[in-house]
C-alpha cells in the first residue's frame, strides 16, 4: 500500500492541496484501512502527505522554500559524505553505480522510478563512508526530496542534464579526483535546486 500511495503521488495522480481520507483510500485501493494508515503514517514522515484538520491529510503544495532548504542542507553533507567514501570505493562498487545509471536510461521510467534510481546511485557511493549516522541523515533530505525529483526530471525535462552530470561524476569517482568529485557534486544539487525554485517561485 506505501509503495502504491507513493507512485501515485509522485506520478501526480493526486494534485497539491487535495485532501485524502483514510476511508476513501481504504476503498480506491481496495485494502482495509490498518495498511492506508500505516502508509500515510510514513508519507508524512517523507514529507509527501501533511495533516489536514481532525481527520484526514493533504498533498503538500510544491514550496519554493522547503526546496531552497533541502538542496542548501544536501550541498552540505552530501559532498561531506562523499568525501569519506572517496577512500574504500571500489571497482565493484562504481559498477554497480555504472549500472544503476544504465536502469535510469531505460524508456518508460515513472517519477518515482527516475527518484528512487537516483537516490540507489548516490546511496551506492555514500554507503562506502560508512558513517550511519551521516548517511542517515543525507537518506532523510533525499526522500523529502524525491517528489521534487522525479517531477523535475519529468515535468521540466531535466533528466538528460542530470544524467550527464551523473556520468561525469563516476568518471570523476573512478580517477580518484575527489576535489573534482566534490565540486561536481555539489553543482550537480545546487544547480537543480535552484533550477527548480526558479520555476516554483
Amino acid at each position: 500500500m506505501y509503495h502504491k500511495l507513493k507512485a501515485d503521488l509522485q506520478a501526480g495522480r493526486f494534485a497539491p492541496g487535495t485532501v485524502l481520507k483514510q476511508k476513501a483510500l481504504a476503498e480506491q485501493y481496495q485494502v482495509s484501512r490498518i495498511p492506508v494508515r500505516d502508509a500515510i503514517l510514513r508519507l508524512k514522515n517523507e514529507g509527501w502527505l501533511a495533516d489536514h484538520g481532525k481527520c484526514g491529510v493533504a498533498v503538500p503544495e510544491f514550496d519554493a522554500n522547503e526546496v531552497e532548504d533541502i538542496y542548501l542542507m544536501r550541498m552540505r553533507l552530501e559532498p561531506l559524505l562523499q568525501e569519506l567514501a572517496m577512500a574504500n570505493l571500489n571497482a565493484e562498487i562504481l559498477g554497480r553505480a555504472e549500472d544503476i545509471l544504465i536502469k535510469m536510461a531505460s524508456d518508460g521510467l515513472t517519477a518515482a522510478d527516475i527518484g528512487e534510481l537516483n537516490w540507489q546511485f548516490h546511496a551506492c557511493i555514500f554507503r562506502a563512508a560508512a558513517r550511519p549516522t551521516l548517511f542517515s541523515m543525507v537518506e532523510h533530505l533525499h526522500r523529502q526530496c524525491q517528489r521534487y525529483i522525479g517531477y523535475q526530471s519529468l515535468s521540466l525535462n531535466y533528466q538528460s542534464r542530470s544524467q550527464a552530470e551523473h556520468h561525469a561524476l563516476l568518471n570523476a569517482l573512478r580517477k580518484g579526483d575527489a576535489a573534482l568529485a566534490s565540486q561536481l557534486l555539489s553543482e550537480h544539487i545546487s544547480e537543480a535546486g535552484q533550477a527548480l525554485v526558479r520555476f516554483l517561485r
